[in-house]
């Protein structure tokens, strides 16, 4: 557990709960593959977002007995789940947080079909919450994420696409979850429409740091800190930022090599490629452009009330391009 959770301590062993208790399901491979992708743990950053929201904004829920920013943190973390069950299958991935993808471990089809299935409660779980322009908000999100996807797909091992091409594509695949996420929770607390607009644009910002630096860590990174394998990015064709920033400012016969190994999803020179990526200064400008988005993520908070949990979430966007994992 990260020390911002430590913030909201309560209300995160609270969404915990609710996550396990909504696995329920009389079929037994749901349960046993919706566990084990939640267990794994991860950053949980989604739903903390969620969190630190709510209580930022000095949300009060109006039955005690039904948190609902807690129901909405947990559906958060249910859509994010589910599009890691079918993005490992798309990817065709063999590890993640450090375990066998589950995937790999029960194959694509049953991943596919669990991945519905939390899609489907999350919406299940929006209707009990009740408020239509939340259900609007994430209903659109779960389209443009899907969207960004098959973008991805469309791209991969395509190595003429250029640097708006693929920011188009991490807006949509990685940042509009924590877009929503934080204007969800904004909404739910009935705040005014520029705290809302603040948190919208906080979570874009915070979205596109944090998958900026995952894809500097794919070069710049270990499989045992990662829980991942490095080189996953060049192994599926993609394009990222650190390898377009390379072939952009590298000679012919290193841009040709990097080329290459897109077209080919060829790993076998990624110990030449990660050092082309870091002397051509793939890797720095990739970490200074997500500094700035993190940048711009602080900057959008003056409008909300000056307190702990606001002084948090300028610590979570630090945390996004500082980390190493």
């Amino acid at each position: 557990m990260l020390p911002f959770h430590n913030v909201v301590e309560s209300d995160f062993i609270a969404v915990n709960n609710l996550i396990v208790d909504r696995l329920q399901s009389d079929v037994g491979l749901v349960e046993n593959i919706g566990h084990y992708i939640v267990d794994a743990g991860g950053k949980r950053l989604r739903p903390l977002l969620v969190l630190l929201t709510a209580r930022c904004l000095n949300y009060t829920s109006l039955d005690s007995s039904k948190p609902r920013h807690i129901d909405l943190a947990a559906v958060i973390e249910f859509i994010h789940t589910a599009t890691l069950l079918h993005d490992d299958v798309v990817d065709v991935s063999a590890l993640r947080r450090g375990r066998p993808t589950a995937n790999a471990k029960w194959g694509n089809a049953p991943s596919v079909l669990v991945g519905d299935f939390l899609y489907s409660r999350a919406f299940q779980m929006l209707v009990e919450i009740g408020e239509m322009e939340i259900m609007k908000i994430l209903s659109d999100t779960t389209n443009i994420i899907s969207e960004g996807e098959v973008q991805q797909l469309a791209n991969a091992r395509d190595p003429s696409i250029d640097e708006a091409r693929y920011l188009d594509v991490i807006l949509k695949k990685t940042a509009a979850l924590f877009q929503a996420a934080a204007e969800a929770m904004a909404v739910l607390a009935d705040s005014t429409e520029t705290q809302r607009r603040a948190m919208r644009v906080f979570g874009q910002h915070l979205g596109l740091a944090f998958q900026l630096i995952d894809d500097v860590l794919d070069y710049d990174g270990d499989t045992e800190t990662l829980g991942k394998n490095v080189g996953d990015d060049l192994a599926e064709g993609k394009p990222t930022l650190p390898l377009i920033y390379a072939m952009r400012n590298s000679s012919q016969d290193k841009r040709a090599l990097i080329e290459t190994a897109i077209t080919e999803g060829d790993v076998t020179q990624l110990e030449q490629i990660v050092a082309i990526v870091a002397e051509s200064g793939g890797l720095q400008y990739t970490k200074e452009k997500a500094k700035t988005h993190a940048k711009e993520a602080e900057k959008t908070l003056n409008s909300l009330p000056d307190n702990r949990y606001r002084s948090t979430l300028i610590e979570l966007a630090q945390f996004s391009v500082e980390r190493a994992f």
